[in-house]
């Protein structure tokens, strides 16, 4: 499974807009950073040519700055066990391109927060609610974690 990072989720207002909510919960959160994260299960190695192909068809989004990541990362993916609309139009899209061994494609928002403490447990799930709706989506606190996830529940398969 390859995993690219993406474009900033957010554009300024909404980013301005999200730090606003995080800041009225957690006074110590200094600035939020989000990026779009995709994983995607491929059959075999893909060529130069579609690797390439792959990251334009990838690249959408704010024209924003990318930014430089903080250690408290909230990961909000689809929740496991669920193939989002996303995935499944990306999935067709990559296929219409010629991508065929491309067998799935998903993507998460990697929401990185700026303290200057890492958060507690309790802030790290104020957070992460504040952040994903949990009746379709989960969070997770790292991107290797979300691999393990992903390969235990089959979510990419």
């Amino acid at each position: 499974m390859l995993t690219l990072r993406g474009a900033p989720a957010l554009s300024n207002f909404r980013n301005q807009s999200q730090l606003s909510r995080l800041q009225e919960a957690l006074p110590s959160i200094e600035g939020v950073y989000a990026e779009f994260v995709h994983f995607v299960l491929v059959d075999g190695k893909l060529a130069l040519a579609d690797a390439d192909k792959l990251d334009k068809v990838l690249r959408y989004g704010p024209n924003v700055p990318v930014q430089e990541m903080s250690d408290n990362l909230v990961l909000v993916i689809p929740r496991i066990g669920t193939i989002s609309p996303w995935s499944s139009k990306a999935t067709d899209i990559a296929h219409n391109c010629g991508l065929q061994q491309v067998k799935r494609i998903e993507r998460g928002t990697a929401f990185y927060l700026a303290t200057n403490t890492p958060l507690t447990p309790q802030e790290y799930e104020i957070a992460a609610a504040l952040l994903h709706d949990r009746m379709v989506e989960q969070t997770l606190t790292s991107l290797d974690r979300h691999k393990v996830c992903l390969c235990k529940h089959n979510l990419l398969r």
